[in-house]
């Protein structure tokens, strides 16, 4: 664990939608009722049963244990790309799977706290998700000093850059994607996720939201804190959590420890809830559900959970 914090918040400042189903109207008439049931059968079966669910089509990886997802890493082999500054943030770096047989992935952007680096805080977690099946780009943001609502334009800008410019574009599906980040950088996808809301997830990490609360947030989010943090207390999520609207499926997990920089290093606790979080949404892998709902399958180290369980994905 560093001995110094890393990214503090700036002082004194304030669907895969249901598949609809088709209803034949009106009588036989002279048409011979066999032919009637075998063209209904025929349309039953077209309109109510895909070929495979998009559920299966997302699945990437074992079933999970809880050992798994607080392992170190995950199945996949990973590789890391490096971005120039440019594209509307200060560049990179992408972190991905090297698998190629099984389509597309769902990722995720994520961005650093109040002056902090990428290189210093958060790089440690980019091969870490990645090697659960997603892309994962850290981003540098134009300024050290960029509010929350910056960081969120600069997230979405990387998740631009990720599906459209980048050089593992095709590896990524666009219609499944995440924000994360910390302090400001969290109430940067705070912002994000206000601004976007067709994106499937977002988890800020004590987030210094100062412009803005999840009153118009429509992505399910995973707010994440620590008892002992000084600087984005737990009242201060506690108000921020409130603010999320009911029907926007959310979690609040409060840790036991680790002050305001608790996702800055190496830390299970961080990644044992985050990567269920991103399987459930971004994946829609209900494998996932059990260690989130209805309780928190592990509260070890954890101090607080609420939750809008039950969690449908596809719903």
């Amino acid at each position: 664990m560093p001995s110094t914090i890393i990214g503090t918040a700036a002082p004194g400042s304030p669907a895969v939608g249901r598949r609809g189903r088709h209803r034949l109207r009106g009588r036989p008439g002279r048409i011979g009722a066999a032919l009637v049931a075998a063209v209904v059968g025929l349309g039953t079966a077209l309109v109510v049963a895909p070929p495979a669910s998009a559920q299966d089509d997302y699945r990437r990886g074992p079933d999970p244990t809880l050992e798994s997802v607080a392992a170190p890493s995950g199945t996949f082999a990973t590789e890391e790309v490096d971005v120039e500054p440019g594209h509307g943030f200060n560049g990179g770096t992408i972190y991905h799977p090297t698998d190629t047989s099984l389509g597309t992935w769902g990722a995720v952007a994520v961005v650093p706290g109040y002056t902090a680096k990428w290189e210093d805080e958060g790089a440690w977690m980019g091969h870490w998700i990645a090697s659960f099946g997603f892309v994962v780009i850290g981003i540098d943001t134009n300024s050290p000093q960029d509010w929350d609502d910056a960081r969120g334009e600069q997230l979405l800008a990387a998740l631009d850059y990720l599906t459209q410019e980048s050089p593992v574009a095709d590896r990524v599906d666009p219609g499944r994607l995440g924000v994360m980040g910390h302090s400001m950088g969290g109430g940067g996808a705070v912002n994000a996720a206000t601004k976007r809301p067709d994106l499937q997830a977002a988890v800020p990490f004590a987030p210094a939201s100062f412009s803005q609360d999840l009153s118009g947030v429509q992505v399910p989010t995973l707010v994440m804190g620590a008892e002992d943090d000084g600087v984005i207390t737990p009242g201060d999520l506690d108000r921020l959590y409130a603010s999320l609207p009911a029907e926007t499926p959310g979690a609040y997990v409060q840790l036991a420890g680790g002050g305001h920089g608790f996702p800055t290093y190496g830390n299970t606790d961080v990644t044992r809830l985050t990567i269920p979080w991103l399987k459930i949404f971004i994946d829609n892998d209900t494998r996932y559900t059990r260690f989130l709902c209805p309780e928190m399958a592990d509260p070890t180290g954890i101090s607080r959970y609420e939750n809008t369980c039950p969690y449908d994905p596809l719903a």
